[in-house]
């Protein structure tokens, strides 16, 4: 019988954090359809765990010569995608990001004909291959007239990113500059959007499943009717559990990994916030326990700490402390663990990309 803690132990094995890795920072992110993306420096470490060389220099890398890209494909959130994916993305999630845009762009003292200026003025700023900082993008859009001071800024580049016209592609000195997407990604599939649906399913369900319906909708932004019907068109290539009346789909090889990998899996772990572990999931039960919710994200300010994770359960959150030879991890759990966790907490931080 499939328990709470066999899915949880198998999410580590399908997101390739147990278990044998990814080939690459290209198929790690491609496995998960997507990678949380709000902290650039987390997400690098994150994709890095996932990998054989586990080394912040290659995810850095895969950014520089756009075999990942980091944009905002769904919720009107930063997520790292495979380059050539994030063009269906947009048409499939992208809608449902951009409802509200009038209420929204109205409170900034924005109107329509200030975001079609902005686009023209950004196209012609990065035409050619030109990549720019946000701080010389937003003058080049302020310059040609259109405001961005406040959150008018953010808001027209996210605005821009969200339809199509702009995504976050090499680094500079720790900062992604901007470049035009048409320009950037040079081979785009191109789904329909029964396709799409479809994809977007079996992608998932493969690199993070056991996971459910939910799961996927809270996930994509999506709605049950298109998760439902992309589920549909892939059914056949996914296994299904049970737990009580719960439905979780996954990949067929899950299982097997799982039993090859299972120590593995309950060993001591530490993640970055925004992992996908932690934010990959509508119903974050299986892996925590709803009463330390609000440990890993004080006070609901969307901001989510790193995260200790034992035997695939999150039990406590840690941090840095100091800097320079004087920097130590500081790990709280949230209701005690073992001296061998306890011992094992500094050895994983100092490994960590």
């Amino acid at each position: 019988m499939t328990t709470l803690h066999d899915v949880a132990l198998m999410r580590l094995v399908a997101q390739r954090l147990a278990g044998p890795p990814a080939a690459d920072v290209a198929e790690a992110v491609r496995r998960l359809a997507a990678a949380q993306g709000q902290d650039l420096p987390g997400a690098v470490t994150s994709v890095a765990l996932r990998t054989p060389g586990r080394r912040r220099a290659e995810v850095l890398a895969a950014l520089d010569a756009g075999t990942v890209v980091r944009s905002w494909p769904m919720r009107g959130t930063l997520h790292l995608v495979p380059a050539e994916d994030l063009p269906w993305l947009l048409e499939l999630l992208g809608p449902r990001a951009l409802a509200g845009l009038a209420g929204r762009r109205a409170s900034l003292g924005l109107t329509e004909a200030d975001a079609e200026r902005a686009r023209d003025l950004a196209v012609g700023a990065l035409s050619g291959g030109r990549r720019l900082r946000r701080a010389a993008l937003l003058s080049a859009i302020g310059d040609g007239g259109v405001d961005t001071t406040g959150q008018r800024g953010y808001h027209l580049l996210w605005f821009l990113a969200q339809t199509g016209t702009l995504c976050l592609g090499p680094t500079d000195d720790g900062e992604q500059l901007f470049v035009l997407l048409d320009e950037w990604v040079r081979e785009p599939r191109r789904l329909s959007g029964g396709e799409a649906l479809a994809e977007l399913a079996l992608r998932y369900f493969r690199g993070h499943g056991p996971a459910t319906v939910h799961d996927l909708v809270r996930w994509a932004g999506s709605t049950v009717r298109d998760v439902r019907a992309g589920l549909a068109a892939v059914r056949h290539q996914l296994a299904c559990l049970r737990v009580g009346d719960t439905e979780f789909f996954l990949d067929p090889d899950t299982v097997e990994r799982c039993a090859a990998h299972r120590e593995q899996a309950r060993e001591p772990l530490l993640l970055p916030g925004f992992d996908e572990f932690v934010l990959g999931y509508g119903d974050r039960g299986a892996i925590l326990d709803p009463a330390f919710a609000h440990r890993i994200v004080p006070g609901r300010n969307g901001v989510f700490r790193p995260t200790v994770v034992v035997d695939g359960r999150i039990a406590g959150t840690w941090r840095w402390s100091g800097r320079g030879s004087a920097r130590a991890v500081v790990a709280e759990p949230f209701t005690g663990w073992g001296p061998d966790v306890a011992a094992a907490i500094p050895r994983l931080a100092a490994a960590l990309p």
